[in-house]
C-alpha cells in the first residue's frame, strides 16, 4: 500500500496535472504509478517532465541513459525504478541481461559506457564529492564536459524519482526485477 495517494486515473488527477498526463499516456500508451504520483503535485510533474525531456534530447545514447538509471536505483534501494528500468532496458534500449546485471552493479560491458556508469555511480555514493581522477577517467573515456554534465543530471533526476518512489512505496506497475545474486 502506498504511503501517499496516487490518482486512479488521470481524470483523478488534480485538473493542472491532467494534460500532462495525458502526453504521457499518448507516448507511453499507459501512465505508470510513478507519473500519477508525482501528479498530486502539477509544479513537480512539470518539472520532472521537462528535465526529462530535455535530458532525452542531450548526447548520450538511450542505452547510456537506461544503464545510468539502472545503477542508481541499484545504489538507492528502489525496487520500483528497478523494475521499470529493467524493462525499459530490455525492451527498448535492448540491453541484455548480462549488461542490465552489470548496469545494476555500477559498470557496463560496453567499454565507453562503462565509464559513463562508473562515474553515475560514484556520483551516488560520493554524494557528488568525487575526485579530481574520477572526472579525469570518465573524461579520458571520451565524454566531453558537456556529456559529464548530463550524466550528473540523469543520476539527479533518476535520484528524485528514486526518493519520490521509495518514500510513496509506489506499488511497482513493472514486471519485478530479480534480485542480484552476491
Amino acid at each position: 500500500m502506498t504511503r501517499l495517494s496516487i490518482p486512479a486515473t488521470i481524470t483523478d488527477a488534480p485538473a493542472a496535472s491532467q494534460p500532462l498526463l495525458q502526453t504521457v499516456e499518448k507516448q507511453l500508451g499507459s501512465v505508470p504509478n510513478l507519473f500519477r504520483l508525482i501528479a498530486n503535485s502539477p509544479a513537480a510533474l512539470e518539472g520532472y517532465l521537462s528535465l526529462s525531456g530535455a535530458l532525452a534530447k542531450g548526447s548520450l545514447p538511450a542505452a547510456t541513459r537506461e544503464r545510468i538509471a539502472l545503477a542508481v536505483a541499484e545504489l538507492n534501494g528502489c525496487g520500483y525504478c528497478l523494475a521499470a528500468h529493467s524493462y525499459i532496458g530490455a525492451n527498448m534500449a535492448k540491453l541484455d541481461p548480462v549488461e542490465i546485471e552489470a548496469n545494476r552493479r555500477g559498470h557496463s560491458t560496453d567499454p565507453k559506457a562503462d565509464a559513463a556508469v562508473r562515474f553515475a555511480a560514484q556520483v551516488v555514493t560520493a554524494r557528488g564529492h568525487v575526485s579530481d581522477e574520477q572526472v579525469k577517467a570518465v573524461k579520458l573515456a571520451g565524454y566531453s564536459d558537456a556529456q559529464v554534465v548530463e550524466i550528473i543530471l540523469h543520476v539527479a533526476v533518476n535520484t528524485l524519482t528514486n526518493y519520490a518512489n521509495e518514500v510513496a512505496q509506489t506499488v511497482v506497475d513493472f514486471p519485478a526485477a530479480e534480485a542480484l545474486v552476491a
